[in-house]
């Protein structure tokens, strides 16, 4: 075997980590996920070709390597790469001119300057003028990058303007770093092929998930913090209701309730805030220059996180409202330079490289799991081995069930099971999706539209997720308990924040157990025994209930309301649509015990 040929098979056995292997075209060394994924398309040499990588995995650069190499072997005389925020196309544009690639940013229409290879646009500037972009790649052979490819399908006239404008390009390169879309808008240029079950789903090229990266070093590990807490709202009728943040109950309920805790006049937030910001203070001890962010639902209330930043910290958080020229401004300062915190509404958009960013307060309602994805993937580019990354959420069903499904890989489905009765917990309304999408942050008016009042609040450190097991018991803020796991260190290899957490569970039940009954701290359950009951398992609680309450009508006679009405009266509680799963299952038991009665 010669040297080279050896070099080159003891390549293919280097860590996809390992960043030595041999460069292509101008940019610098590749990951060898990058390098496996040019091997591939060299070698094909496809018209589409889509890339589905975990989000902080290097997309940008793969993409830029690749333009780089197709431009060398002139497949193609000119780039276009379009984005879905102003702020990107600035970055992407930033990217490619330190390989030598130098793409107009602010391009609107007209011949392009002699000094230009290409252009950066926004999928709602194509929307705007496809016909502009579709001379373009007519005129000249072009390779169009599309960014974040399931915009594409945000709306029937971007997916329409896309393949108008992009049908004529000599090579297409599709790229996701997130979970496809929920709902089944086809996605221009990407594949779909059948499964065993009938249902279309779309076929990546080359993927390298979350999983492959994190045990590669290429990403950091996440630790999930979750705080629970007693809500109180006033419903539009009137009545008030108070919960537990993460007992089981109504889908409606679940949802004011999660309200309640983001107000920021309650004290849930402030006590979050608070733990997350002892979190990063611990952090920057090993990441001096470690920052934290707040992601927001609206502009009222990142306004008020950031005031209430200021309050516990004594440092101004950076705002970022709306993804203007001085939004992005403001992004690019805060990423260069040492300040702890960033507030921005709903988020700093998916694929903005602030790679300090190692600490995330999740103070939003928006419940996709492609908005988490990208959320979270704010907080897990890594620079250096041994780097973690905190996220701090409210103890919420589908929120808890996301972050223990961060290595699940999900392709883009153009049909739904047709199965009676079974949810899909993915299946999010459009309306919402569009919400987590939108561009622009400002304020819409539903804020003085909700069906509620929040009233009060407060927050109990609940559990902390990790590579899918949970650990942790319940806890005051403020307590030894709860600063046993606020002060992990900022460093750690991921088996070791595993068996770190193993520990801490470990000492904080024997430490319990010592105390008298009236000082336990929050004496609870182990996280992994006080499971959180999902909204599908809620309904087939009320649906055995109600199944009950039907075949007792037939056995005493008593029409179905008297028989509820009973139940709530011997049992206590709310009317079925607002108990917990506990008061449902007392209700389905006294109910068996009156059938059983009359036997």
């Amino acid at each position: 075997m010669t040297t080279t040929a050896a070099s080159s098979a003891h390549s293919h056995h280097l860590s996809p980590a390992f960043p030595g292997r041999a460069p292509w075209g101008t940019a610098s060394k590749l990951r060898a996920w990058q390098q496996g994924a040019m091997e591939k398309y060299v070698q094909e040499q496809p018209r589409d070709f889509l890339a589905v990588a975990t989000p902080g995995a290097g997309k940008t650069t793969f993409a830029l390597t690749l333009a780089s190499w197709l431009l060398h072997h002139h497949v193609v005389q000119q780039v276009t790469v379009v984005a879905p925020t102003e702020h990107l196309k600035k970055q992407w544009a930033e990217a490619a001119a330190r390989i030598g690639i130098k793409l107009d940013p602010e391009y609107s229409a007209g011949p392009l300057g002699k000094e230009y290879d290409g252009v950066a646009v926004t999928y709602a500037g194509v929307g705007v003028r496809p016909m502009l972009h579709r001379n373009r790649v007519e005129q000249r052979k072009t390779l169009v990058i599309l960014d974040e490819i399931h915009h594409a399908g945000d709306s029937k006239s971007w997916g329409e303007a896309c393949l108008e404008a992009f049908e004529p390009a000599t090579r297409r390169l599709a790229l996701t770093g997130t979970p496809f879309r929920s709902d089944t808008n086809p996605i221009p240029f990407v594949t779909y092929e059948e499964g065993t079950d009938g249902i279309r789903r779309s076929a990546a090229d080359y993927t390298y998930g979350y999983g492959n990266a994190l045990a590669d070093h290429v990403v950091r590990p996440v630790i999930f913090l979750s705080y629970s807490g007693n809500m109180r709202w006033r419903t539009k009728a009137g009545d008030e209701i108070a919960a537990r943040l993460g007992e089981p109950m109504t889908k409606d309920a679940v949802s004011q309730a999660w309200r309640t805790a983001l107000d920021p006049r309650g004290e849930w937030m402030p006590s979050v805030l608070r733990a997350a910001d002892q979190r990063l203070t611990e952090v920057r001890k090993a990441i001096p220059d470690a920052g934290a962010l707040v992601i927001a639902s609206d502009q009222d209330s990142a306004r008020a996180y950031a005031k209430l930043i200021r309050e516990i910290t004594g440092t101004k958080a950076t705002l970022v409202l709306s993804d203007d020229a001085g939004a992005s401004k403001r992004i690019d300062e805060f990423s260069d330079g040492n300040d702890r915190w960033m507030v921005a509404v709903r988020m700093v958009s998916e694929g903005v490289d602030v790679p300090r960013l190692a600490v995330g307060v999740y103070a939003t309602t928006i419940s996709t799991p492609l908005f988490f994805a990208q959320a979270v993937g704010r907080f897990v580019r890594s620079r250096r081995r041994g780097e973690t990354a905190s996220v701090f959420l409210p103890t919420v069903p589908d929120l808890l069930t996301f972050a223990n499904e961060m290595e699940k890989e999900r392709d883009h489905a153009l049909d739904k099971p047709k199965k009676e009765g079974e949810e899909d917990p993915y299946a999010e309304s459009e309306k919402e999706m569009d919400e987590a999408n939108k561009q622009q942050d400002e304020d819409t008016g539903e804020q003085d539209m909700l069906p509620f009042e929040a009233l009060e609040s407060d927050a109990v450190f609940d559990r902390v997720l990790y590579d899918g097991a949970e650990f942790g018991m319940q806890a005051h803020p403020g307590s030894e308990e709860e600063q046993d796991y606020l002060g992990i260190p900022g460093l750690l290899e991921p088996e070791q924040v595993q068996l770190l957490l193993q520990k801490r569970q470990a000492r904080q039940i024997a430490h319990s157990k010592k105390k008298p009954d009236a000082e336990a701290d929050l004496l609870e359950l182990p996280a992994e025994r006080r499971p959180v009951v999902s909204h599908k398992e809620m309904m087939e609680l009320r649906k055995r209930l109600n199944t009950m309450v039907s075949a007792y009508v037939h056995q005493s006679g008593k029409p179905h309301g008297v028989i509820h009405t009973e139940l709530r009266r011997v049992c206590g509680g709310p009317p079925s649509a607002e108990a917990t799963a506990g008061q449902l299952r007392q209700r389905i038991d006294k109910v068996q015990e009156w059938a059983t009665r009359m036997r």
